[in-house]
């Protein structure tokens, strides 16, 4: 399968344009930064509450973005143009991934530096959110393929927000209802784990682990995104 710079670059432009004409999605930027500002002050295990942010901004940010990008072009009918054009499979996702990469990537890291949050193992932590924002990128591309309009897929992002943020919270009950130790392994709780485990200074076994964690459900999750827009291909 053949890639074109060409098409993902006029792929990129043509997002970041409606990007930024688009209030109600491009606002979303604003939120990772507003609860590093209100938390970075808060008393408590900062790994945590960096956790918490990180999770948050993931999902609101990045998967939202993503989902409503694609659902507007739906909505429009101009993802089945992009899809009927010599563009492949490829170029059209990377070149409509590629925007909500940066954007996330700038945002969280910003919103690091806003919250004050400090690790000896910079490499490791920009290794975990850049997997993660592939992860949560794939979510949003999954979601805005099965959403016909813009406000089903803001719709189905908030069943992400909630299970995918909350999961980690719901840890604490695991043993009253062990049931919940399934949520261990969403890689929002993993994300928390190697962040606890890089603040108490974990061996390199234990922080390798939930980074394996983490990849599994980015590959797993961009090889579905696949599979689903070439379903939604042979459907045009």
């Amino acid at each position: 399968m053949n890639v074109s710079l060409k098409r993902i670059q006029a792929i990129f432009i043509k997002d970041y344009k409606e990007f930024s004409r688009n209030y109600a999605v491009s606002i979303m930027i604003l939120f990772p930064i507003a609860f590093a500002l209100l938390y970075r002050s808060e008393a408590g295990d900062q790994a945590a509450i960096y956790a918490f942010i990180m999770n948050f901004s993931l999902a609101m940010l990045t998967s939202f973005v993503q989902a409503c990008l694609i659902a507007e072009e739906k909505e429009r009918n101009t993802l089945r143009s992009l899809m009927m054009t010599p563009a492949s499979m490829l170029d059209v996702l990377i070149g409509k991934s590629a925007l909500v990469f940066l954007i996330s990537a700038a945002v969280l890291a910003f919103t690091t530096y806003l919250f004050g949050y400090e690790t000896s193992n910079v490499m490791l932590l920009a290794a975990a959110l850049g997997i993660s924002i592939l992860l949560y990128t794939a979510i949003g591309t999954i979601c805005g393929l099965y959403s016909k309009t813009l406000l089903e897929a803001s719709l189905s992002v908030f069943p992400v927000l909630i299970i995918f943020t909350a999961g980690p919270f719901a840890l604490a009950f695991e043993e009253q209802y062990p049931f919940l130790e399934v949520l261990r392994y969403l890689p929002s709780s993993q994300l928390s784990e190697l962040l606890v485990a890089m603040e108490v200074g974990a061996a390199a076994g234990e922080l390798a682990r939930p980074l394996v964690i983490i990849s599994v459900w980015a590959v797993v999750l961009t090889i579905i995104s696949f599979i689903l827009y070439k379903k939604r291909l042979m459907d045009q």
